[in-house]
């Protein structure tokens, strides 16, 4: 085993990350680092791939493969200027019953641009992209559906927000009934309101941007 390799497996040891997560993250397969570290296949680790990892882990590139020090911020910085990417999480916000997602590693991004941000006061570093799951919130929502989420602390208004009640996710309508309770309302009729105790529900941030098909 290559010091590359080793290297990329200490790392990950020490972060208590999966490899498969790891692949995920940077849009492979979930054996594809497995099969690097121990079949030496592939031989190197791709440009792209090798910057998201050592910017994940803190280290510099040459750490892992990589002839100079290029951190993936200076890296983004010189591709991507004027554009910000926001991570997708591997979470389900149920438009029904409820889902609970316990790995919130980013396996991808959207691209957004920062002049856009900026223009809707978002701070990017307060933004994730998850996935509606669910019928409730049709025709709002989708089963599907990508929303981006701003989870910066703001007061409590009406709106569309991603709550969690207990261990599920869920996209609902919040509207706030006394200093102490709110309703959680589907846009799907079939589903009745909900009312419940502030106390008992942790508002983790509001929707503001979906993506989806037509």
């Amino acid at each position: 085993m290559s010091d590359v390799r080793k290297r990329l497996l200490e790392l990950a040891e020490e972060a208590r990350v999966s490899l498969a997560a790891l692949s995920q993250m940077i849009g492979r397969n979930p054996s594809y680092l497995q099969q690097y570290i121990r079949k030496g296949s592939p031989r190197k680790l791709d440009e792209t791939d090798r910057a998201t990892l050592a910017g994940f882990f803190g280290v510099a590139e040459s750490e892992l493969g990589g002839v100079e020090e290029i951190s993936l911020d200076s890296r983004i910085g010189k591709r991507m200027a004027g554009w910000v990417e926001v991570p997708r999480l591997a979470l389900d916000a149920s438009a029904g019953p409820g889902a609970f997602g316990t790995d919130e590693l980013p396996f991808d991004s959207f691209r957004f641009s920062a002049r856009w941000l900026r223009e809707r006061d978002f701070d990017a570093a307060m933004l994730s992209i998850i996935t509606v799951a669910g019928d409730s919130m049709e025709p709002l929502l989708r089963d599907g559906d990508e929303i981006l989420v701003d989870r910066t602390p703001r007061p409590l208004r009406d709106g569309v927000h991603v709550v969690r009640l207990g261990e599920a996710l869920h996209v609902k309508r919040v509207q706030q009934l006394r200093p102490d309770a709110i309703k959680l309302i589907s846009a799907n009729e079939a589903y009745p309101p909900v009312e419940v105790a502030l106390a008992d529900v942790d508002v983790i941030g509001r929707v503001v941007w979906k993506a989806g098909r037509l």
